[in-house]
């Protein structure tokens, strides 16, 4: 699997240009879910974000020991903008290392590869997968594993596998977090992002990252895009049959209306429980939604709770926001 143990820590965020929270999301996840590896945030004057990291100019953060600048920020194509180039430059020419997870590889740029080598700084692009992968066999595999399935692209399942993982480990239960992009990589130190698996592989690449192990042992895989997502279906359906989750949850954003980066109306949670269900049934049969996980940071606590408890009744599962109010819900269901 692809593996960040080479990523060195402390990390400079760098959140670029970015304009709202979702394009933020990678540098967030980073300083929320590893706050120890984080020394700061450095944003260029347009960004609109704020990630409650102490703000470092590149030179300050390498004085305060920084070892590499991460690029927190994600885009639609995963394109490098030229309007970061002279950030990453002086990363570089500071001595620092620069991480990204961004389909366009660093690398790939000649000038940002020559400084790099100028300054005996390496260039670490995250979403390469390592491979080679097998194509999917379908066979079935001990353990156990949980998938996270979304109505929409960004909704929560790497926060929400991030969450059940801890409840489950305080309840003295095996699991391990199975990641799949490259925020959850630099998170969790392994993972293979799984969008930049070659279409025929993404399920052999989903049996690798979840592979046979003790019969009470659970792997919490992440989830990726939706299976109504016009645009990240495919990567979905593959990990969905390589995953052969024994149980998923669903997670929502209520207050959008329409998928990121499409006109089409976003998913209805039924929809996709039943989707999952009788797509994830090639692989395992024995597939069952254990839960709704709701992106609440958008609504009041009384409308949340509100909320919630109509999406349990409604659908019979239960319903909770994992960072706001807890995972207990499903592990309840989970282990009945």
């Amino acid at each position: 699997m692809t593996s960040t143990r080479a990523v060195e820590a402390p990390y400079l965020i760098f959140l670029g240009d970015a304009q709202n929270d979702i394009a933020a999301k990678t540098g967030a996840g980073i300083a929320q879910w590893r706050p120890g590896h984080c020394i700061g945030q450095h944003r260029l004057p347009a960004c609109k974000v704020d990630i409650g990291l102490p703000e470092m100019m590149i030179a300050e953060a390498v004085a305060a020991g920084a070892r590499t600048f991460v690029i927190g920020v994600v885009n639609a194509g995963g394109i490098l903008p030229d309007t970061w180039l002279p950030a990453i430059a002086e990363a570089l020419e500071q001595g620092l290392d620069v991480a990204s997870g961004m389909h366009m590889r660093l690398a790939d740029n000649p000038g940002l590869a020559a400084l790099a080598e100028r300054h005996g700084r390496r260039l670490i692009d995250l979403r390469v997968p390592e491979g080679p992968f097998t194509t999917g066999s379908g066979d079935k595999r001990a353990g156990k594993r949980l998938l996270t399935v979304g109505t929409d692209c960004a909704v929560g399942k790497k926060y929400t596998a991030l969450a059940l993982v801890d409840g489950m480990r305080a309840r003295g239960m095996n699991a391990t977090f199975r990641a799949t992009g490259q925020t959850g990589i630099l998170i969790d130190g392994t993972g293979i992002p799984m969008d930049a698996v070659k279409s025929d592989f993404v399920a052999g690449a989903a049996e690798a990252l979840s592979p046979e192990n003790h019969p009470d042992h659970w792997d919490v895989v992440e989830g990726q895009g939706s299976l109504l997502h016009p645009s990240y279906a495919g990567v979905t359906l593959g990990l969905l049959h390589g995953s052969q989750p024994d149980r998923f949850v669903v997670c929502h954003e209520p207050t959008r209306t329409t998928m990121l980066g499409v006109n089409t109306p976003i998913a209805a949670i039924e929809d996709i429980i039943r989707l999952t269900t009788e797509l994830g049934a090639l692989t395992n049969p024995a597939i069952r939604c254990v839960g709704i996980s709701v992106n609440t940071m958008q609504l009041p606590e009384n409308e949340a709770r509100a909320l919630l408890d109509a999406l349990s009744a409604r659908h019979g599962l239960p319903a909770t926001d994992p960072v706001r109010f807890g995972v207990a819900p499903i592990l309840e269901e989970l282990t009945r």
